[in-house]
């Protein structure tokens, strides 16, 4: 698969999310720590163009339940990157190794923050359901960031998880109705889920 379309046209400002023919503004917060004063750009919200479950299946090379395990930040060609280590624990779509890296732009390096709105962050020990692409180097991108995210959440009183997109605080936009809307999955069963994605699957083989 070719490397990450959502990151790949970041720098000017511009993404074309995979499966998708809308090209949507990209704006970042970066804020400058100083001794004793924060310096901070005002931040705008980021729009999305939508993808539902088919789309996101599609444009994904592998589909996986996962473990955060924790992360490092980096300054590479001029741009702070977050690269997250993953436990593997199910597949739904494709195979990866057993513990996976994941490369996503932005974070705290030193004393420079630089966040971009859309992109996810994770916590170590959470568990997600993540849409990924490959890359070159063997790391992973997330498909269309927060719509390829999928945070479990178990009721500790009946065990029973539950799966959310995580989009709450991103805008998309369908070009189909040309109306801004959320994402499509709220609280939906973890086993509904995962039919729901290997059905799509099977779709986009046929």
């Amino acid at each position: 698969m070719r490397e990450t379309s959502t990151v790949a046209k970041w720098r000017s400002g511009k993404v074309q999310l995979p499966g998708a023919s809308a090209v949507v503004l990209i704006t970042r917060l970066l804020a400058v720590l100083a001794v004793a004063a924060v310096v901070a750009a005002p931040a705008q919200a980021t729009t999305l163009s939508r993808m539902d479950l088919d789309e996101l299946t599609a444009a994904s090379g592998a589909i996986v339940r996962v473990r955060c395990l924790g992360g490092e930040t980096r300054f590479e060609d001029g741009e702070i990157w977050t690269l997250t280590t993953f436990e593997v624990m199910e597949t739904l779509k494709g195979a990866t190794p057993s513990t996976i890296t994941v490369r996503l732009i932005g974070g705290r390096w030193r004393n420079l923050i630089s966040t971009v709105d859309g992109v996810p962050r994770f916590r170590p020990g959470e568990e997600t359901y993540l849409f990924l692409e490959s890359r070159p180097n063997g790391e992973f991108a997330v498909t269309s960031w927060v719509q390829g995210t999928f945070r479990i959440r178990r009721d500790p009183r009946t065990g029973v998880e539950r799966v959310t997109q995580d989009t709450s605080g991103v805008v998309t936009f369908d070009p189909a109705t040309r109306r801004f809307r959320p994402g499509e999955v709220r609280n939906l069963p973890v086993e509904e889920f995962r039919e729901r994605v290997r059905a799509a699957s099977e779709r986009g083989v046929r």
